[in-house]
């Protein structure tokens, strides 16, 4: 996450709320939300942290396949998107990428 940070530019609220699908690793680009004045803005990735990240997806992927055996995916959704969408907490792209451990 620290890498993330420094690489990119990123505030530490932004790198916590960096989910799995504002990670685009072909165009090298990370997508934060609701930044500072709460505005949208791309950042670029750096190509040496590409690798290492593409680890932490696969490594993510595997985490949100066992908690929804478990039936323990749920994540808080911005706005009224749990309510347009009812399954999309439970979604892979909606997970956060550096995840709590409970």
């Amino acid at each position: 996450m620290a890498q993330l940070q420094y690489g990119s530019g990123l505030r530490v609220m932004e790198s916590c709320r960096v989910r799995v699908h504002d990670i685009d690793l072909e165009r090298g680009q990370v997508l934060v939300r609701g930044g500072k004045g709460d505005k949208d803005r791309v950042v670029c990735l750096p190509r040496t942290l590409r690798p290492r990240l593409a680890k932490v997806l696969e490594w993510r992927k595997n985490i949100h396949e066992q908690d929804l055996k478990k039936g323990n995916v749920w994540v808080d959704l911005p706005n009224a998107l749990a309510r347009k969408y009812p399954n999309a907490p439970k979604e892979l792209g909606w997970q956060y990428l550096f995840a709590s451990r409970q």
